[in-house]
């Protein structure tokens, strides 16, 4: 069972506007979060990595299908698990992975009021590449929006859910996490910010949208680290400052 995607708490929009009150810094996560869920961007890229195993490996994908989700489960990325295990080139296999065509998206001038109204700073936090990131939030009109970008490079390529990725993540751009909201697809990415003290946000689907998961990835409803959950990030987003 998901998340109630339903953001408010009891008291309406106003207890929700209280409960971010203190938050002086947004931070965002980028695939499956800033832009919506059915977009076909991530099984582009998700499709772009099979095909870089296969012309490593020289197997077809059937084979390494199971391969790369064993790597992208145990060590948070795929790339995390083919540096370690086969001393993959980090940065030859972001520009493969990430060489797709980003058409598919619109600029969302909904989300790009909503994340400018935000009081204080904005930040990506992503296990991409910076330069994906970027090429990204500019197609969808939002990349003006941020402060900076803290990529799976800037984190020595040690991927979320890693502690360590959030740390070098606070010390790096001077985060208090108990002043700042993480907003994340995937609920093993919130477990750690949670503990730290970060207001926690999972971005599901849409209402109706059927999207594919790993079993994992997806949340059972009762995870005591998600403190809100939300299907329209633009939405929620605008009620806390309306």
């Amino acid at each position: 069972m998901a998340p109630d995607p339903n953001p408010l708490p009891a008291g309406g929009e106003r207890e929700l506007r209280g409960r971010f009150s203190h938050i002086d810094t947004w931070v965002f996560d980028l695939d499956n979060t800033l832009y919506p869920q059915t977009c076909d961007l991530w099984p582009k890229i998700d499709a772009r990595i099979t095909l870089f195993m296969m012309r490593l490996f020289g197997l077809d994908a059937i084979s390494l299908r199971a391969l790369q989700k064993h790597y992208y489960e145990r060590y948070g990325t795929t790339l995390r698990g083919l540096m370690t295990e086969h001393g993959v080139d980090a940065e030859h296999y972001l520009d493969y992975v990430h060489d797709i065509d980003r058409s598919c998206l619109d600029r969302n001038h909904s989300l790009a009021e909503a994340i400018a109204a935000l009081p204080g700073r904005k930040l990506i936090l992503t296990n991409g590449s910076r330069h994906h990131a970027v090429a990204t939030a500019k197609q969808l009109g939002v990349d003006h929006l941020f402060e900076d970008i803290f990529d799976i490079i800037a984190a020595d390529f040690v991927a979320k859910p890693e502690e360590a990725a959030y740390e070098r993540f606070f010390r790096h751009l001077k985060v208090d996490p108990s002043r700042a909201a993480l907003f994340e697809d995937l609920p093993r990415n919130l477990v750690v910010p949670h503990a730290r003290g970060m207001t926690t946000v999972l971005v599901l689907p849409g209402a109706g949208e059927n999207v594919e998961r790993e079993a994992w990835e997806i949340a059972r409803g009762d995870e005591p680290h998600i403190d809100f959950a939300t299907d329209d990030l633009a939405t929620f987003l605008e009620s806390l400052t309306s």
